[in-house]
This record gives structure tokens, sequence and C-alpha cells, in this order.
């Protein structure tokens, strides 16, 4: 298996973070740069998601993970290998830490993940801060628009 993760730190809520992952994987861009969700079903495990990251094809990801509030993953296969997306709140003295972290596994992780997976990760930067300013325009009750980066 191979890994890496990104993280970031708001004074946005849990709640107000885990509205905007919710609301971005539920199928509402955050900015210019968010990958497009389609659900195909309840915001639950199980469910199956049309991820289409930006300038490349939809593909099909299903729900593994959803702790509200805390962990949102979902998992996608991919030519012999799985990718794992995960999203992880921790939220501790006024402020929340979150970590997007993916992993690939499968017969060929080890050769492929670090070709691959910082390709995957290069926009996790600025994913993540689309997520936190919309986060952070929830607990302001700033308009929408400043979400956008």
């Amino acid at each position: 298996m191979w890994t890496t993760d990104f993280s970031a730190t708001t004074d946005a809520s849990a709640a107000a973070v885990w509205a905007a992952l919710r609301d971005l994987h539920s199928g509402t861009p955050l900015g210019l740069a968010s990958d497009r969700f389609e659900l195909h079903g309840p915001f639950a495990v199980g469910t199956r998601v049309t991820v289409t990251p930006q300038g490349q094809d939809a593909m099909t990801s299903e729900i593994v993970e959803l702790e509200p509030g805390h962990v949102y993953a979902d998992r996608t296969a991919f030519g012999g290998l799985t990718l794992t997306f995960r999203h992880t709140l921790v939220e501790q003295e006024g402020r929340t830490s979150v970590t997007h972290t993916v992993e690939i596994a499968g017969e060929e992780a080890d050769a492929v993940g670090p070709e691959l997976g910082p390709q995957i990760a290069g926009d996790f930067p600025v994913a993540m801060a689309e997520l936190l300013a919309a986060a952070e325009a929830r607990s302001t009750g700033a308009p929408a628009e400043a979400a956008r980066v």
C-alpha cells in the first residue's frame, strides 16, 4: 500500500467543515477548482458517486466510511488498484484540523504509488483551501461567493 496526505487547520467548527464536505460530495462545487460529484442515492455508506476530477474523465466511487462530523471516505477501483480518499476532521481548542488522505492499494501499489500518488494528491492544497474557505464562510455567515478561491 502507498499513502500520502495533506492537512490544514481552520477556525471554522467541525460542523461547518463537515457541512461543506457533505455539500461537495453531494454535488455542490465549492469553488472553481472543485472536482464534480454526483450521488446516486443517499449520502451514506454503500452509495455510488460519480466523480469527475478537473480535466479528467468521470469515474465511479463508493462511499466506504462515513462518521458524520469526523470521517468521510470513498473508494475507486482503477486498473487493478483501489484508491481510497479519506477526509478526517479533528476539533480541538476551537479549531478544526482536516486531513485529506489517498491510499493506493493493490498488487502494483508500491510500484506505481510513488508516481501516481503525487499526481492525484497534487490538487489537495487547492481543494483543501476551497473546503476551508466554504466552511469559514458558513461560520461567519458570509455569502457563498466569499468561499470561492
